[in-house]
């Protein structure tokens, strides 16, 4: 499981099963040190090769491979912003501005930052779905700057209870509602 975990984690392109594929790159020489530590620990042996693609075609598709799962998990990604806008727009909905929540709220974001900068990372062939995480991102962090103002205002209560409740949903979920 442990090596399973490792493999997940770095990004690696699953060729087959037991057979991975990271394009060169000293932060995926990382990824493989790791992976053969994990595969060590649990007493199995692993080998690491260098290999080029053989034609244009070979390498098209690796390529293709590569951004195919990038953009699965930008897909994974756009989808959990999305959760914590609609969690924000029912906080607003049901007035619940506390200290509690927001911290719950910026935490969840902290680690949606984290998880985009690793998938960006490993985004070395351009992937089409980097622009619409990016776009996911600025609209969660743009929702939970607007919850953050809420909550300070209701907490140090110089604040109208109605000023900032968003007429309609945010524009980010707004977009959605019509996509779906």
């Amino acid at each position: 499981m442990a090596v399973w975990r490792e493999v997940r984690r770095s990004g690696a392109l699953q060729l087959q099963q037991s057979v991975v594929a990271f394009p060169e790159g000293e932060p995926f020489e990382r990824a493989v040190a790791r992976i053969r530590a994990a595969v060590d620990e649990v007493g199995g042996s692993a080998v690491a090769l260098r290999a080029d693609p053989l034609d244009a075609a070979d390498d098209a598709r690796l390529r293709a491979a590569w951004n195919q799962a990038r953009a699965e998990e930008y897909g994974e990604l756009i989808s959990e912003c999305e959760k914590l806008v609609d969690e924000i727009d029912k906080e607003f909905g049901k007035q619940k501005f506390t200290l509690a929540e927001l911290d719950e709220e910026e935490a969840e974001l902290d680690k949606l930052k984290r998880w985009h900068e690793r998938i960006t990372a490993r985004d070395v062939c351009g992937c089409d779905r980097a622009g619409d995480a990016e776009t996911a991102m600025e609209q969660a962090s743009e929702a939970l700057a607007r919850y953050t103002t809420a909550v300070f205002d209701r907490t140090h209560g110089d604040a109208e209870i109605e000023h900032d409740l968003p007429a309609e949903p945010s524009p980010a979920t707004r977009g959605r509602s019509s996509e779906r």
